[in-house]
């Protein structure tokens, strides 16, 4: 467990080196926040609890999802593409016989990955947001402890679902579309363009069953307070599910492949 301590470790300083990045991307998050409030303030003034939220509880939910964009990777922006070029090379063949676990090398470092992200691109947006409109903040501090929680259980998802797409480029001359796919569905599923629970129907009883939902919509729930006591850990059985599920079918995938490789490589 050390290694990918150490792992994660790089990853996270990996990502602080590029600093005028993150003061890009920190300036990016709060200018889209902005033009996020005022759309969901005018959707909210027309039509109050719309989705269950009051006004500050919807507030609140935009920059948090501008918090959690980059955290979780709903656009991509992680491992996947080198990855997916490592793949097509075939210097995989080198990383599947070395002394590491495959998955957990690349878990470990997405999850440094998101710790910066969070640190670094989630907390400025969250605090001038905080500052100009009322949001919801919560008072317990279990409450953020839980939030916390979810957060990093969607990180979890959301490496599983990336992980399996950029296993694609064994069988796809180029994984970029099957990525383009994911990242769409990540920002459509997830509740970054509206919360799930304003989906009507069927749409939105399969949006919030979808592993995507993990990324944001369980989360800023949490945070909201809507969920409470044993539907905490409800929410948290839903998140776990998925990322074991997730993880499972990965490690399978991967198994599939390194026999390709080996029987290639013979």
């Amino acid at each position: 467990m050390r290694l990918y301590a150490v792992v994660a470790a790089g990853g996270f300083r990996r990502y602080a080196t590029y600093r005028v990045a993150t003061l890009a991307g920190v300036f990016t998050n709060t200018v889209f926040g902005f033009i996020m409030a005022y759309t969901y303030i005018a959707l909210w003034d027309e039509r109050p609890q719309l989705g269950g939220y009051d006004m500050s509880q919807a507030l609140t939910y935009v920059w948090l999802g501008q918090a959690l964009l980059m955290t979780c990777a709903m656009m991509g922006g992680g491992f996947e593409d080198e990855l997916m070029e490592r793949i097509r090379t075939g210097d995989i063949a080198v990383d599947l016989y070395r002394p590491a676990d495959l998955q957990l090398w690349w878990l470990a470092g997405d999850l440094g990955r998101a710790a910066f992200h969070l640190l670094g691109r989630g907390i400025v947006p969250m605090v001038l947001g905080a500052l100009a409109f009322d949001l919801a903040m919560p008072r317990s501090p279990w409450t953020w402890l839980a939030f916390l929680v979810s957060v990093g259980l969607g990180v979890v998802v959301s490496f599983g679902v990336r992980y399996l797409v950029a296993l694609s480029a064994f069988w796809l001359m180029d994984g970029a579309g099957a990525m383009q796919i994911a990242w769409l569905a990540g920002l459509f599923f997830s509740g970054m363009m509206l919360p799930l629970t304003l989906f009507p129907g069927w749409l939105g009883e399969l949006a919030r069953v979808l592993p995507w939902s993990s990324l944001l919509q369980v989360p800023a729930d949490v945070f909201l307070g809507t969920y409470a006591g044993w539907d905490v850990v409800r929410a948290y059985a839903f998140q776990g599910g998925w990322a074991v599920a997730l993880l499972l079918a990965g490690r399978m995938l991967q198994s599939v492949a390194t026999r390709r490789v080996v029987v290639q490589g013979g």
